[in-house]
């Protein structure tokens, strides 16, 4: 592991509540109710850390700092650490995947 790759992807469950909003619904029109509800993000941080600031309100996504429940270590961990551009990379990817399996995702 080089100094530099100490980003992270992660995800966050969310509570089914956020289905009532809208604009995550129509971003999610495939899916399955058998699945949960998510939210993938990046970060520099590690990923316990940044789901503390995201329920604090510092830089956070307003799904996860309302309907966030925990943190999905199973979906993200196998890829960490990562540098930057890979991150990036890897949180597209990670959320396609996901939303093509059935789960309702967020991604910033």
């Amino acid at each position: 592991m080089a100094a530099r790759d100490h980003h992270h992807v992660y995800v966050v469950l969310l509570s089914k509540d956020v289905l009532y909003e809208l604009k995550f619904k129509k971003c999610n029109p495939d899916y399955d109710p058998a699945k949960p509800c998510v939210y993938v993000g990046m970060t520099g941080l590690d990923p316990d850390s940044r789901f503390d600031k995201h329920k604090a309100g510092v830089r956070a996504n307003r799904y996860v700092q309302k309907y966030g429940q925990r943190l999905l270590p199973e979906l993200y961990e196998c890829y960490n650490p990562l540098p930057y551009a890979a991150g990036c990379e890897m949180e597209v990817e990670l959320a396609i995947s996901l939303r093509e399996a059935g789960y309702g995702v967020w991604q910033a």
